[in-house]
């Protein structure tokens, strides 16, 4: 006589060990990684189209009265990124509901798989020079209308071959606080 035997059926069994597996294999099945979803912590916005990705889109402006006035220049800043490996593009305009944008100091060329930056990135002296696969070029913004912190303005992006964006640019005072 056998004390341990339990007499359940091979297919009860089968279907418990079944059934075990299939519960504890699944706890994590359809989850998304908490590092997968991660946004930089940049100041800017970011929107992608058309093989160009443009990144920390902000602009560059220390407030201090309780807007920024009309009439005054304030920078934008922001990295575009060529996501086509063999074709170049080219940022021909850029238009905005708060004044107009003007290009300069560079021809807006984003190379295949480069990079344009526009203004200088916070705590650098000098934007990043072309490298070579890189371009950059200054943008400023003449203001038609007063802005303030806390709230998002429509910038367009025109590209000469992906086409054109549209983003929210936030205002971002950066490390300094030379501007008003």
């Amino acid at each position: 006589m056998n004390r341990f035997k339990i007499g359940l059926p091979a297919p009860a069994v089968l279907a418990l060990i079944a059934f075990l597996t299939a519960t504890l294999t699944g706890c994590g099945a359809g989850q998304i990684s908490q590092m997968a979803t991660q946004e930089p912590a940049v100041d800017g916005n970011k929107v992608t189209f058309n093989n160009v990705a443009l990144r920390d889109v902000h602009i560059r402006a220390a407030q201090s009265s309780d807007f920024i006035a009309k009439g005054k220049t304030v920078d934008l800043v922001l990295v575009a990124v060529n996501e086509s490996p063999d074709t170049s593009d080219r940022l021909v305009g850029i238009t905005s509901d708060i004044g107009t944008v003007t290009l300069t100091g560079g021809d807006g060329r984003l190379p295949a798989s480069g990079m344009l930056f526009i203004g200088t990135p916070d705590g650098q002296n000098v934007a990043p020079g072309p490298m070579d696969s890189n371009n950059a070029a200054k943008a400023t913004v003449t203001l038609t209308q007063p802005i303030t912190n806390g709230l998002n303005y429509n910038f367009t992006f025109n590209f000469e071959k992906a086409g054109q964006a549209s983003v929210l640019v936030p205002i971002s005072a950066g490390l300094t606080s030379s501007q008003a």
